[in-house]
């Protein structure tokens, strides 16, 4: 056997790598397969409308399940059997997916039938993501979740890169609708491994299942989740530090083509330049973290990662108009330490918490952070207007190194892998 072998954190079997990767090949294709269906709906919404608030509007609709209805889904993934949560859902959004093609392919489709298919789609994720996360520390040895977080940012950096380009080539042979088929197929190849492989449950879960354990109400459940993050010192400061970050960094993708424009006098071509070398930055920094690992303590190399961020959000906002190749410096350094903060982050979260609540965690951890994206952007627009687009970029790193220092002196963040015990066991939670 690898990994702890206690009753929260049951054994992985040492021949875990097969069944494990053939299951996240299957994901990894779905994740393309929905992004080409992001980049294909957002490109026919701005041919449709030419409209900043339609857009606007499909952005806030494909946020709210994740914030309103993601804390109320994680309690189910962790009451339900999380590989068919998984199928399920896959199945869920190809179905309304295959909905939206009909609707293109019969000329019927209009702009707020786009808006509830992303709903759909995103009311599935809630589910998805949760029920994906927690099977993957049941899956994996300890030791090798943060190696696997790499992995999982590389795969993000690969989809950032090659998906738009990608979607734009395939929009400019087929129609809109058929470009959407190709969701259907990647959704399939991420549901038919998981038709003939198993996903270990949690034992509290199984327990319960076998009659050896009390069952408790869904609104028990849904308590426990809240009060186990709130007894819980070092996760609560890290979901309160996450939130803050993200209120302060989320902007800059939306002020991005500002500074571009206005700052540096660039159009598409250096907007894309950009961005790719943030993909970059997050491929090389992924691949670095999965043969790495990062630091013994996960947390320093979290916190590391994050310092980074802002440094590299500061070069963002100094960086002048004629030193372009500095902004593109700035935006790699933003995408690999981006890795950094976020891998480990993760295997943190995955190693420590009971998997019994894991699908709840993170369901809130992700409702928190993404609460965050709309409040910024509401804030930072005008502030940008006001005082420059750059002046964000420099506030909002600066706030963020100092933020990530201070937390270096808050025994509870640093000690948060030996401080879980200080959150209740969740039978106990839910009396």
């Amino acid at each position: 056997m690898e990994g702890t072998n206690t009753p929260d954190n049951p054994p992985v079997l040492e021949r875990w790598a097969p069944k494990f990767f053939t299951i996240w090949i299957g994901q990894a294709f779905s994740l393309i397969g929905s992004a080409l269906v992001q980049f294909a709906l957002v490109w026919w919404l701005t041919q449709k409308t030419g409209s900043a608030t339609i857009l606007a509007t499909a952005t806030l609709v494909a946020l709210l399940p994740q914030i309103v209805i993601g804390p109320f889904a994680g309690a189910l993934v962790d009451r339900w059997n999380r590989r068919l949560v998984m199928i399920l859902s896959d199945s869920s959004i190809a179905i309304v997916t295959g909905v939206l093609i009909f609707l293109f392919l019969t000329g019927r489709v209009q702009v707020w039938h786009v808006y509830v298919i992303m709903f759909l789609r995103s009311l599935g994720g809630a589910f998805h993501s949760p029920a994906m996360t927690s099977s993957t520390s049941l899956m994996v040895p300890n030791k090798h979740l943060a190696r696997v977080a790499g992995m999982n940012q590389t795969l993000q950096g690969v989809v950032s890169i090659f998906a738009p380009p990608l979607g734009a080539l395939l929009l400019g042979l087929l129609p809109t609708g058929q470009v959407l088929a190709v969701d259907i197929v990647t959704a399939a190849m991420a549901v038919i491994p998981l038709l003939f492989l198993s996903v270990p449950q949690p034992p509290r879960l199984v327990a319960r299942e076998n009659g050896t354990e009390q069952k408790t109400s869904y609104w028990q459940d849904l308590k426990g989740g809240f009060v186990y993050v709130v007894r819980w010192p070092g996760l609560s400061g890290m979901m309160l530090l996450a939130m803050a970050l993200n209120f302060l960094l989320s902007p800059s993708s939306a002020l991005m083509p500002l500074l571009v424009r206005n700052e540096f006098h660039g159009g598409p071509p250096q907007l894309a330049l950009v961005e790719s070398i943030f993909g970059v930055g997050v491929i090389l920094g992924g691949l670095a973290l999965s043969t790495w690992g990062g630091f013994k303590r996960r947390i320093i190399t979290s916190l590391t990662g994050i310092i980074g961020i802002g440094i590299g959000t500061i070069l963002t906002g100094l960086a002048p108009a004629n030193l372009f190749w500095l902004l593109l410096g700035a935006f790699f350094i933003l995408g690999f330490t981006q890795v950094l903060a976020n891998g480990p982050l993760s295997a943190i979260f995955q190693s420590a918490i009971s998997p019994d609540m894991q699908g709840r965690v993170f369901s809130l951890i992700n409702a928190g952070a993404t609460a965050m994206m709309p409040l910024s952007l509401l804030i930072a627009g005008p502030v940008s207007d006001w005082l420059g687009v750059r002046v964000w970029f420099v506030f909002g790193g600066a706030v963020c190194i100092l933020m990530t220092i201070a937390a270096l002196f808050i025994p509870a963040i640093m000690n948060i892998e030996q401080n879980r015990q200080m959150a209740s066991e969740p039978g106990e939670i839910a009396k």
